[in-house]
């Protein structure tokens, strides 16, 4: 196998196994369903196993005609690994600070609390966030551009889940919702 190929097997052991115990405690403590079953919420992680599995292919040697060389791999393969230990640290943060109010896609019928601590003092979606830097680092790794087009995809599809969220947000907690959209930006910087 490729460094490349172990650097994303061992990523997403680490990135996709943090969230299936924090979905399974969860869902366990609290008897209910934790994930939406809206098409934001679908088509997302249809896309994330589609762009998770295009990144092995590709790291497994299989570049094809849209390898791009920009940088020297082991550049390449070092700002990977600075945004995968971002994307790590994100994603712990955020499955940490938002405690019971995690679901994965909207659920209309749940009423959660607002949380405003913590890395959510800093963004309002940072596992979205983490979500974003893992197809910065996996695209930089591979550098190809098929992935980046993918990359492009994942974002437009991240910030639709974003917009059902902001909506269902202002719906249940409407004058605090848009105080705290005031004070913490979407992403980190805008």
């Amino acid at each position: 196998m490729t460094e490349a190929t172990w650097i994303i097997l061992l990523h997403q052991l680490l990135f996709q196994g943090l969230f299936v115990i924090k979905n399974l405690s969860l869902k366990l403590k609290l008897g209910q369903p934790i994930r939406g079953k809206n098409p934001e919420a679908n088509a997302a992680v249809l896309f994330f196993v589609v762009f998770i599995l295009t990144s092995l292919y590709l790291a497994m040697g299989q570049p094809g005609a849209m390898s791009l060389q920009l940088l020297p791999q082991g550049i390449a393969t070092g700002l990977c690994l600075l945004l995968l230990c971002c994307n790590l640290l994100f994603g712990v943060a955020a499955l940490r600070d938002l405690g019971e109010s995690w679901r994965v896609g909207v659920i209309e019928e749940q009423q959660t609390t607002l949380v405003e601590s913590g890395v959510y003092r800093f963004s309002r979606n940072p596992y979205f966030v983490s979500y974003l830097l893992l197809f910065a680092a996996y695209t930089l790794l591979l550098q190809n551009l098929g992935l980046l087009a993918l990359s492009f995809i994942g974002g437009k599809l991240v910030h639709s889940m974003i917009l059902k969220e902001e909506a269902y947000l202002s719906s249940v907690h409407g004058a605090a919702y848009a105080q705290y959209k005031t004070r913490v930006p979407r992403y980190l910087l805008l």
